[in-house]
């Protein structure tokens, strides 16, 4: 008996096409078996580049990312790709003979809906294949992105915002040679007062030092604003953005709120006493699920709004950008094997689309996950060229309460793969005798505590 499936629109077609997600199950729009997912597979993969563009997923009269996503369209650099198939286009990705030049040009031409198309074509393999290709670079007070190169983010949460633990915590990630992407805080109190304390300690201690790296505060947009014109000191201003305009306004935010943002910091920076490296000032994140959780998918995939949600990061110019790939939980990921494969998919079409993509290699307790997962992604996403990773405390984040990677897991990777820190970072750890060449100094854990005590005592300069 012969076994037919129709699509009735590109929403479901993309949606029964896609690898399976528990968020798409919980929204009632995946595929109901391996047969439909495969024959949707087939079926997009026979769809021209030219039909996702003339027809959007979501109407842009009802939506502002729709309608930043075509005004952002560069038609004349899509020219040439137009009639290509997704099947076709997923070739040219993978083919020996595409540069990194060639691929330059194609982020140009793409929307993020093409990307969420050709990565539900691609296996694992191909994901990692595809991204190790490209290199997008971003500049702040340092560079972060070129070959070669893995930038760690120190993530010294504290669960009572205690200064002196904060910049501990801080101190030990920067002795195993991370921080270079950011020293960036989640604040476990979204105040002015909270965050202009965090700010003006992590200036203190880049300052003292003299580390070429950048700080961040991870609280809303507008309490970051609200300590700016305090006079905190604000290298980059962190969002969470979604892939829908209801979903942005979840998270209390719109596109002229980070337009004007971006604007201030850019002035702020124009006014400050520091040697920047570049004009890249946001840092975002996503993850899969975040519009569905907030009731505002409109029936589209979580893979392709996540796309979506990098379309919008793009327009600012970001010097950071991660997928939080498995903090959401168990009901948009359950478990390893779809945590693995949507931190893959994020970070290549992350890449694709021209963005500086790390990525937060993360689960929560209740998923189907350990850290073994989170290594097998870690390694993946190290041979993809991701650039950058999260540097938690023993990979337990006490303030979030999720699981994330480590300040050891970040020297594995680098000598795993023969990567170093950001060039201005590492020749910073050189001169404070941290990395001796482009590898750690070898320290046992005596003369580990005893610099840490050293670097306890000299907190005084910064608090």
């Amino acid at each position: 008996m012969i076994e037919r499936f129709d699509f009735s629109d590109l929403r479901e077609l993309f949606a029964k096409a896609n690898e399976e997600k528990s968020g798409d199950q919980l929204a009632g729009i995946g595929a109901r078996s391996e047969r439909e997912r495969v024959a949707a597979k087939r079926k997009l993969a026979d769809l021209p580049l030219n039909e996702i563009v003339r027809r959007p997923l979501i109407d842009p009269s009802e939506d502002d990312v729709s309608r930043l996503i075509l005004d952002a369209f560069d038609s004349d650099a899509f020219r040439p790709y137009g009639s290509m198939t997704v099947g076709e286009f997923r070739e040219l990705l993978l083919d020996d003979g595409t540069t990194d030049e060639l691929l330059r040009q194609i982020q140009k031409a793409m929307i993020p809906e093409i990307a969420a198309a050709v990565a539900k074509l691609m296996s694992n393999k191909d994901l990692v294949l595809a991204a190790a290709k490209v290199r997008n670079v971003s500049r702040c007070r340092n560079t972060i992105g070129e070959l070669g190169v893995l930038g760690i983010r120190a993530q010294p949460n504290h669960p009572a915002d205690d200064i002196g633990g904060i910049l501990l915590s801080a101190f030990e990630g920067l002795l195993y040679g991370c921080g270079d992407a950011v020293i960036g805080v989640n604040p476990a109190t979204d105040s002015v007062e909270t965050v202009n304390s965090i700010l003006t300690a992590l200036n203190r201690l880049v300052d003292t030092y003299e580390i070429p790296t950048q700080t961040c505060c991870l609280a809303h947009i507008t309490t970051q604003l609200a300590a700016l014109e305090r006079g905190a000191p604000v290298d980059l201003l962190f969002q969470s953005v979604a892939g829908t305009e209801a979903a942005n306004r979840s998270f209390g935010i719109t596109l002229d709120m980070l337009r004007e943002g971006r604007e201030q910091v850019l002035e702020h920076h124009r006014h400050r006493d520091v040697r920047w490296a570049g004009d890249h000032v946001m840092y975002f994140e996503t993850g899969q699920g975040s519009a569905l959780s907030a009731e505002a998918h409109h029936g589209v995939d979580q893979l392709t709004l996540e796309a979506r949600a990098y379309g919008v990061a793009r327009t600012f110019q970001p010097f950071l950008v991660n997928s939080v790939v498995g903090f959401i939980g168990p009901e948009y990921l359950y478990d390893e094997r779809q945590i693995i494969r949507a931190g893959l998919e994020d970070h290549f079409m992350g890449k694709l689309l021209g963005l500086p993509m790390g990525c937060d290699v993360c689960y929560t307790n209740h998923a189907a996950a350990d850290q073994n997962s989170a290594d097998n992604l870690l390694l993946l996403l190290s041979a993809a060229g991701c650039n950058y990773f999260m540097g938690v405390p023993c990979s337990d984040d006490v303030m979030l309460n999720y699981q994330s990677t480590s300040y050891h897991d970040a020297l594995a990777a680098r000598r795993l793969f023969h990567l170093r820190p950001a060039p201005e970072f590492l020749a910073w750890l050189q001169s404070m005798g941290i990395y001796h060449g482009a590898e750690p100094t070898s320290l046992d854990s005596s003369t580990r505590r005893q610099l840490m005590q050293g670097l306890e005592s000299s907190l005084a300069k910064v608090v």
